[in-house]
């Protein structure tokens, strides 16, 4: 009777006894503190608030576009479609744009062309690097030796020649040619470009980045090649 009596209580000293050691444990090991200096929270923040404005405009240009679609004539549906087609092909850089922006220069560095050595080929990281430079302000248009840059681009070696949408770019110099919304986004883009460590990258490389002053117009040319996607399909009419 006695060790029915007792097996209760020791059940419960033996869950008090686990509920104490989890407790010290979690004192004794706390959640790792957040360890950012103020610089490193504002940056996350200000990334923050550029997502949310870049949402805010895609809401309202889809808004936008229903209502077209909503207040259409009967005779109209085929322009607003053809509209919508066109400036989808636009954002994924399809047709050839005029914006405001910047065009770079990469050439051979001075030593190089001085001492007679042979002009080399930039490199795929080299030039990844400088479009994700690029690409930390949001909505630029990239040509890089009349070869758009489109969401499949893949920059990368073949055969030990520096490719573009698998085309070669040519031995330098060539011509680099950025769009950007306006021309304060070109300004900025400059001012970055200048004082990173993209320009000390290339001369390591024998090469040289000439960062050109930003125009109110340059044009791009769009993207000229096969553009092939896995999860959209034509449909016949009437499906």
């Amino acid at each position: 009777m006695k060790r029915k009596m007792h097996t209760p209580f020791i059940i419960v000293l033996f869950i008090i006894g686990f509920m104490l050691a989890m407790q010290y444990n979690t004192v004794k090991n706390p959640q790792q503190r957040d360890t950012r200096d103020l610089w490193d929270i504002r940056r996350e923040l200000s990334l923050e608030k550029q997502r949310h404005s870049e949402l805010l405009a895609n809401i309202k240009q889809l808004n936008s576009t229903i209502s077209k679609y909503e207040n259409m004539d009967n005779d109209s549906p085929d322009r607003i479609l053809r509209e919508t087609v066109q400036g989808l092909k636009q954002e994924a850089g399809l047709t050839a744009i005029t914006s405001p922006g910047l065009v770079l220069r990469v050439d051979a560095s001075p030593e190089a062309k001085v001492l007679g050595q042979a002009v080399p080929n930039i490199s795929p990281d080299l030039l990844v690097k400088l479009v994700n430079d690029i690409n930390r302000f949001k909505g630029n248009a990239v040509v890089i030796d009349r070869k758009r840059i489109v969401q499949t681009t893949a920059i990368r070696d073949i055969n030990g020649q520096t490719t573009v949408n698998s085309l070669a770019v040519r031995t330098p110099p060539f011509m680099i040619t950025i769009g950007t919304s306006t021309l304060a986004d070109a300004n900025k883009l400059a001012s970055y470009l200048e004082s990173s460590s993209i320009a000390d990258d290339f001369y390591l490389d024998n090469l040289t980045l000439s960062i050109g002053k930003p125009q109110k117009k340059v044009t791009l040319n769009g993207f000229d090649q096969s553009f092939h996607n896995k999860f959209l399909s034509e449909t016949t009419k009437g499906e």
